[in-house]
């Protein structure tokens, strides 16, 4: 007779796909982070490293923070090189070989040269 551990099929059970969904959700809930604080001399030195690409055309790698729900959101990141930043809109575009994306300069939280 076969134990549960070599039966594992035998021993689960059915589960509806709207719980399983509710699960998923809860589960990535659980991962959303605040949005980070920083200090003034990070966020100079982010704009120096940003207008420094824009300038020079090489890589950055930027990660920022992105609202889901409400106060609470997930990091991304990108690498890339800054083709324009917006003074009025608050945004830097960076383009890679894959992708193009408008990133929120408030929402900034690393830039790595």
């Amino acid at each position: 007779m076969a134990s549960k551990i070599e039966n594992l099929f035998g021993s689960s059970r059915w589960v509806l796909p709207e719980q399983r969904a509710l699960y998923l959700q809860m589960k990535e809930d659980e991962k959303l982070i605040l949005q980070p604080t920083l200090e003034q001399d990070e966020l100079e030195s982010f704009h120096y490293l940003i207008r420094d690409s824009a300038r020079e055309d090489y890589a950055v790698t930027i990660a920022w923070w992105q609202p889901v729900k409400g106060e609470l959101g997930r990091t991304c990141s990108l690498w890339g090189i800054v083709k324009w930043i917006d003074e009025h809109g608050r945004r830097i575009k960076l383009v890679n070989d894959e992708e193009s994306i408008w990133i929120r300069m408030d929402n900034i939280i690393s830039v790595r040269g």
